[in-house]
């Protein structure tokens, strides 16, 4: 039997088209002949009428030449059986009525004397017979294709226009066999449409399993994409593959097939207007420089990269630790800097190896330095906190003694305002770094020291943009660590704008331990805030219990470990003007040469024995504030508020 089924597939599905146009023509031919029997049954309850027997054997001659000149000229062979519908169907009654015309006039010639009530009975015999063998013949045609071919058992979800749509293609197909629907709609629970019986949404697992299905098709084009998001997951975990139907204005054109989550511009969110495009003043630091930036293919050092080339500077040096992300930022700044007389120079380091970076100092005659080099991830610096302290304290230090010892005009240090009583080991170590680099303004006679210190930064690897537009993107739900937990925030193009910008204002401060350049960043932003509005500029709705029907949920998973409710950017109260209206310069306290000398020594010793208490124990003890997470109330006012102390 299976041998049997092999030759019928082979046999059927090797046929031509002229083969397949002429099966079509034949089964035209014999239906006339056919239509004929029955009308002379029906009309004379016999399939041979005795008075007119000789005229009727001539219609039996004549009518099937007839049939296949009409049905050629027609083009009905050529319709394929899958695209037999109503415009197919109307040709084949038009076929129909032109027999019957010749009949006719047949009829008039005295060739058949028939009667009228004949004339129009086998009109109507032909042209059922004929959509009849069509219909079986494409019934007979999908069965024998399907015994050499695996079939596709099909669950659709969604029983609207779509879905019946789909489940009548679906059925002219050759592997794949809608099964059932599934939809929300009460009113169509276990009914049948299209002969399929429509099944309540709590009923897939039950219908998935019963039935094999292999499949689902979404046929919903009106839901949001997060709502439809969030049912192929369920789905998907089911084992099943989910796939969906666009609608039908995309399909015509008239709707663009795009995703609805466009690129979305992160100064949208500050709350305030963004700083001033223009670096004043500040070209004349850069210009004609050699130029090293650690960390240069992170968020914030490759845009500073791209900046610097603005200015002309004679060389780029860029010092990175990641192979993929030096390997992007070289290839981008590379074709940017053709013909611009801009060198530039990829270097592959760690800033903890003293080696590799006192040799890079030396041999690209580095003037500037802007170190962006960081962990800056919570939670991960906060479950390693010996490679955190490690790379973010003694790779500060080593590459600040680097600098100094080959005669570097400015170093410029980026930092955070989780640096500012910290309670996790990231900011500790950025206050720790701090510290390195006011000691270091303190002693040194060549090197102009500098920090800057600013929020989150919209946009970045570690900014929660990138992790919403994510979650939003799978349909939610949407995270966020404590309903009221708010933050700074500034764009990255004014994060290094206010970097550029501060190593340009920076002078050397012996006495004070360096300058820290704060930004004016307006109002704490609310982290659950930000999230309903990137919710509502994709397109989507909030999901609560005053909107049940939402697209996006919002759930609270609880502050992570070392996290704070609310950042602040200074440690004492002071704040000085600059020439920049909204950059401000802070005086904060910083350690003796001695204690700075007896940090290092015992971070070092516990970062050599491993011992992750013991690096926690040095940050504890020489940066000030460093404990658990606070819960205080936010900032009330901006920066830009409180009353500074003027610069003499």
């Amino acid at each position: 039997m299976k041998a049997f089924r092999s030759r019928l597939f082979a046999a059927v599905n090797f046929l031509s088209r002229r083969q397949k146009q002429s099966a079509l023509l034949i089964v035209d031919i014999l239906i006339a002949p056919l239509a004929l029997l029955i009308t002379c049954q029906l009309m004379y309850n016999t399939l041979f009428p005795k008075f007119y027997i000789a005229q009727i054997w001539q219609l039996f001659l004549i009518m099937p030449v007839i049939a296949a000149l009409l049905s050629s000229s027609l083009g009905i062979p050529k319709i394929k059986l899958k695209a037999y519908e109503s415009i197919a169907v109307l040709t084949t009654g038009l076929h129909s009525v032109l027999l019957a015309v010749a009949l006719l006039g047949l009829r008039e010639m005295n060739v058949a004397p028939l009667p009228m009530a004949s004339v129009i009975l086998f009109a109507l015999m032909f042209f059922l017979l004929s959509v009849a063998a069509r219909v079986l013949m494409l019934r007979a045609y999908l069965w024998v294709l399907r015994l050499g071919q695996p079939r596709c058992r099909v669950l659709i979800y969604g029983a609207g226009t779509t879905g019946l749509q789909l489940a009548a293609a679906l059925k002219s197909h050759d592997t794949i066999v809608p099964m059932a629907f599934i939809d929300d709609n009460k009113s169509l629970h276990y009914t049948a449409i299209s002969g399929l019986r429509v099944f309540p949404v709590d009923r897939i697992e039950h219908v998935v399993r019963d039935r094999d299905i292999d499949r689902v098709i979404l046929a919903m084009p009106s839901a949001s994409p997060a709502k439809q998001s969030q049912i192929a997951r369920r789905l998907q975990t089911l084992g099943l593959d989910v796939f969906s139907v666009p609608s039908f204005s995309q399909l015509i054109g008239t709707e663009a097939l795009v995703d609805n989550l466009s690129p979305i511009n992160p100064g949208k969110f500050l709350g305030r207007k963004q700083m001033d495009d223009t670096l004043p003043d500040g070209s004349q630091t850069y210009a004609g420089r050699n130029i090293l930036v650690s960390g240069a293919g992170g968020s914030i050092g490759s845009e500073i990269c791209r900046q610097l080339l603005c200015y002309k500077p004679r060389r780029i040096v860029l010092f990175e630790v990641s192979e993929i992300a030096l390997y992007n930022i070289d290839r981008e700044l590379t074709e940017l800097a053709e013909n611009s007389g801009v060198e530039i120079v990829a270097v592959l380091g760690t800033v903890t190896d003293s080696r590799i970076v006192r040799m890079v100092m030396a041999e690209q005659a580095v003037e500037v330095v802007i170190h962006a080099a960081a962990y800056k991830h919570v939670p991960l610096v906060e479950a390693n906190p010996i490679a955190g302290l490690a790379n973010n304290v003694l790779g500060t230090r080593t590459l600040a003694d680097a600098a100094e010892a080959a005669g570097v005009g400015r170093f410029i240090f980026i930092s955070t305002d989780k640096a500012v009583r910290p309670t996790n080991i990231m900011g500790a170590s950025k206050r720790l770094a701090e510290l390195v680099i006011q000691d270091h303004a303190k002693r040194s006679r060549k090197t102009v020291f500098s920090m800057v210190r600013f929020g989150n930064v919209l946009g970045s690897s570690g900014s929660v943009i990138p992790l919403f537009r994510e979650q939003i993107a799978r349909g939610g739900p949407v995270t966020v660590t404590h309903e009221d937990v708010t933050r700074y925030f500034m764009t990255i193009s004014e994060a290094v704008r206010l970097v550029l910008l501060a190593a340009s204002f920076s002078q050397p401060d012996p006495q004070n331990g360096g300058d820290v350049f704060v930004l004016d960043m307006g109002k704490p932003i609310r982290i659950r805030d930000l999230a309903e509005q990137m919710i509502r500029e994709a397109g989507y709705t909030v999901r609560s219990e005053q909107t049940p029907d939402g697209d996006i949920d919002i759930t609270v998973i609880g502050l992570r470990p070392g996290e704070k409710m609310h950042e602040e950017l200074l440690i004492g109260e002071g704040l000085l003007t600059t020439p920049h209206p909204k950059i401000l310069r802070a005086r904060e306290r910083s350690l003796s040469e001695l204690q700075m000398a007896s940090a290092l020594q015992s971070l070092r010793f516990a970062v050599a024995t491993g011992d992750a208490e013991g690096a926690r124990a040095v940050a504890a003890t020489y940066v000030e504030g460093f404990g658990p997470a606070t819960q205080a109330a936010p900032p009330k006012v901006a920066i830009s508020e409180r009353t500074p102390t003027l610069a003499s």
